[in-house]
């Protein structure tokens, strides 16, 4: 039976549960923030910039009849699952939205940013809800340095040295590329299967990093090679 499940915790896994009726759907959205600008001699450009925070948004039931569903440990009715959400959104702290699938695994930090609930008709008891969640980022202030003047008196005059700052050297935006150190029993067919997840591709690692066949037969213990991006 295929692995799939949807959790919510608060404080660490302190709290948690798992979302009792899995949803018919679950919506992740993720966008860029590239800026566009154009530049005398070359044109428009684009300047690639952090995505935005991802948005995730699914709806379901909470049952009445908890029997055939997922149990979560101390929750049993409807309230139980609407009275904790709302008093995490209360508390005013990311929670941890944990999807788990055979193909696919998700644990990020997320706030709560809408949550809608209602009693179904004809089905008394039943409480549909929607849930919209939102990508957190833990952040911190940093401490500012002011440069300090440093003042020196000699015999005949004063001088004053002040603390310069260095200007920060040019982001290089090449992709650097992954090494792996060659150990007792590597082939590589083996290193691509541990590192490329194919180990079909070994051929690529062959001539990326110009190894012959001979070589590859017996490769030396220590060597440093180059992976495929």
């Amino acid at each position: 039976m295929a692995e799939y499940s949807i959790e919510l915790s608060y404080n660490n896994h302190e709290v948690f549960f798992q979302i009792p009726i899995l949803p018919e759907e679950i919506e992740i959205e993720g966008a860029g923030n590239g800026e566009t600008h154009d530049v005398a001699g070359l044109g428009e450009i684009n300047v690639i910039k952090a995505p935005k925070l991802k948005e995730i948004s699914f709806s379901g039931v909470f049952p009445a009849e908890m029997s055939s569903a997922i149990q979560s440990v101390g929750f049993e009715q409807p309230a139980d699952f609407i009275m904790l959400i709302e008093d995490w959104m209360n508390k005013k702290r990311p929670i941890r939205f944990i999807y788990v699938s055979d193909s696919l695994k998700i644990n990020i930090p997320v706030s709560i940013e809408d949550f809608n609930y209602k009693e179904v008709g004809g089905a008394v008891g039943d409480w549909e809800y929607e849930l919209s969640l939102k990508e957190f980022v833990f952040y911190a202030a940093r401490k500012v340095v002011f440069a300090k003047t440093a003042t020196t008196t000699t015999t005949n005059k004063t001088t004053t040295k002040t603390a310069t700052k260095t200007e920060p050297k040019r982001a290089d935006e090449r992709a650097k590329a992954k090494t792996v150190t060659i150990k007792s029993g590597d082939t590589l067919w083996i290193i691509a299967k541990k590192n490329l997840g194919d180990g079909s591709r070994y051929k690529e690692i062959q001539k990326l990093n110009g190894i012959t066949d001979a070589q590859a037969k017996k490769l030396k213990i220590g060597t440093v090679i180059k992976l495929p991006g």
